[in-house]
């Protein structure tokens, strides 16, 4: 009995871990979903086609961008390679930094696209810092793009907030992004690290299966 009872206590932890971390992913699969419903009012669909990694962050919170320290997770999945879909999610956290007066109300939602595998690859480091280590430029909102923009073509992450149901784009500068090893360890069981998750080919844990379906519906051009 005082075996069971260490193991319970054991794991307890481990599974409020998986449970925060399958809200967060279906948060994730429901902030995209929003945002691709309204098209006139979304990310242009050829931008999410060309785009080699995407990242989505719900729900960051706002007095956090005032004090500092971490303030929001999320996830992050790239192209496959093979037939154009989207790699199982892995988990990222972003801290410091600052948006600007963009944002308002008490959390928002934050999604970028990585554009050239210069940027994926810094994406798949163990951290890096947006605006320092990569350009990164404000998305553009709508069914067509301005691509032909210097700011769009030497951008290597664009970027867009979503709040009290306004999504527009918006710069980001200093803030850190960095794989979360307790978060896929709490997803996939061991703790593996971003690049050996989006690269190696492994399935989607049950929790994403939203996310990544959702994903899917835009395949990349080459496919």
């Amino acid at each position: 009995m005082r075996l069971l009872l260490a193991l319970v206590l054991a794991c307890a932890p481990l599974l409020g871990a998986a449970n925060e971390t399958a809200r967060r992913l279906e948060e994730s699969a429901a902030v995209f979903s929003a945002v691709m419903r309204t098209p006139d009012k979304g990310i242009p669909r050829d931008l999410l086609e060309k785009a080699h990694c995407i990242v989505i962050v719900p729900g960051l919170k706002k007095g956090a961008f005032i004090v500092g320290g971490e303030y929001g997770k999320g996830f992050l999945s790239c192209r496959t390679g093979r037939d154009g879909g989207w790699s199982a999610p892995a988990s990222v956290r972003m801290e410091g930094g600052s948006v600007g007066l963009q944002i308002g109300g008490s959390e928002t939602d934050l999604i970028m696209l990585v554009m050239n595998r210069n940027g994926a690859d810094k994406l798949l480091s163990s951290e890096f810092t947006l605006g320092a280590e990569g350009e990164v430029a404000a998305g553009p909102v709508g069914r067509t793009t301005t691509a032909e923009t210097d700011a769009l073509m030497r951008a290597e992450i664009l970027s867009w907030s979503r709040s009290r149901g306004v999504f527009a784009g918006i710069a980001l500068k200093g803030a850190t992004l960095r794989q979360d090893l307790d978060d896929n360890q709490a997803l996939y069981g061991n703790k593996l690290d971003n690049r050996q998750i989006v690269t190696s080919g492994i399935a989607a844990p049950p929790a994403a299966a939203r996310l990544v379906a959702l994903l899917d519906k835009y395949p990349s051009h080459a496919s």
